[in-house]
């Protein structure tokens, strides 16, 4: 079996957001402390598996434009494929101990809340 170790908190990141790219969600497991903290534009979640247990019903896709880092904070600017929908995101990853520890998430929801409520479906994300 292999191990992911990465020491970098800008590999870390990159190393959670190609394992959810890939739909690989134990790998993508390795790199969040499992009391992993979210903090989205329309939930929250705490614990790594609560985060997960959405990312797997959510299948995102994320097309990196650009990433800042400051110690142990990494910052992604990206475009999110979800629903259908391309919404543009920045993520602020927090890395302790070689783990994420919180990701605050922000966006413009209105794309993906119109296009539910002409579905009739609850918003996700």
């Amino acid at each position: 079996m292999e191990t992911t170790t990465v020491h970098n908190p800008r590999e870390v990141v990159l190393g959670l957001l190609q394992a959810l790219n890939a739909h690989d969600y134990q790998e993508a497991r390795k790199f969040a402390n499992p009391d992993m903290k979210f903090d989205g534009v329309l939930g929250s979640r705490d614990g790594a598996e609560s985060y997960f247990t959405d990312m797997e019903k959510m299948q995102l896709e994320y097309n990196i434009r650009r990433i800042f880092v400051e110690g142990n904070d990494v910052c992604v600017l990206y475009d999110l494929l979800i629903e259908d929908e391309i919404i543009f995101c920045c993520g602020w990853y927090t890395v302790k101990n070689d783990k994420i520890s919180h990701l605050k998430v922000v966006f413009d929801p209105r794309p993906l809340l119109d296009a539910q409520e002409k579905s009739g479906q609850e918003p996700q994300g």
